[in-house]
């Protein structure tokens, strides 16, 4: 938020946007340290469809994933056993593996991928899953999405900003890409999705 309107909610040399996510990650973990190095560049940054739990929960869900693999455990198991104080984001972790048949077998060439998050008191669970071809092509095959965000009141809402959000995280994962020429952000359609990066 540094050079922004909001570096007033800047405390301590603590970008609070930088670490929210990962300085609150409901898992029973102990002894856990987040800090934060801030990089000075040329380019301003600032957050990406969401606040600072855009990226953490990607930094914190990918970690996870590896602590599991080291544990050799399966993902979802995982992380359910760390999530036992929080019965919230248990449940759309629970219903999001279940929708999505997590521990039924996948043809040859398909695995699965899971990760939750919380962003402003709504909790959301996701599982991908994906292919890779024989040449190395990648494509999502499906993602199921379990959302608790309260009290519904326009449930085509909910529904919309869900599916615009995976819209758009696929979008740029799999195609998109911001490029910088003569100091300026140098937008560029991709022909594989149709917009812009």
């Amino acid at each position: 938020m540094a050079g922004t309107a909001f570096a007033g909610m800047i405390k301590d040399g603590i970008d609070p946007t930088s670490v929210e996510g990962a300085s609150t990650m409901p898992y029973a973990v102990p002894n856990v340290s987040v800090d934060l190095s801030t990089t000075t560049t040329g380019v301003p940054v600032l957050w990406w469809r969401v606040v600072g739990s855009s990226h953490t929960a990607f930094a914190v869900e990918s970690f996870i994933d590896e602590v599991a693999h080291a544990a050799g455990q399966d993902g979802f198991s995982f992380r359910r056993k760390l999530l036992e104080q929080h019965p919230r984001m248990k449940a759309v972790l629970e219903l999001a593996a279940d929708k999505a048949g997590w521990n039924t077998p996948l043809p040859p060439g398909r695995g699965r991928g899971i990760a939750v998050a919380e962003a402003f008191k709504t909790f959301v669970a996701q599982v991908a899953e994906v292919s890779v071809s024989k040449d190395g092509q990648v494509k999502v095959e499906r993602v199921v999405c379990a959302v608790d965000c309260g009290t519904p009141i326009n449930p085509d809402i909910i529904t919309a900003q869900m599916e615009g959000g995976i819209g758009f995280g696929l979008g740029a994962i799999l195609y998109g890409a911001i490029t910088l020429k003569d100091g300026r952000s140098n937008r560029t359609t991709s022909t594989a999705t149709g917009c812009c990066a």
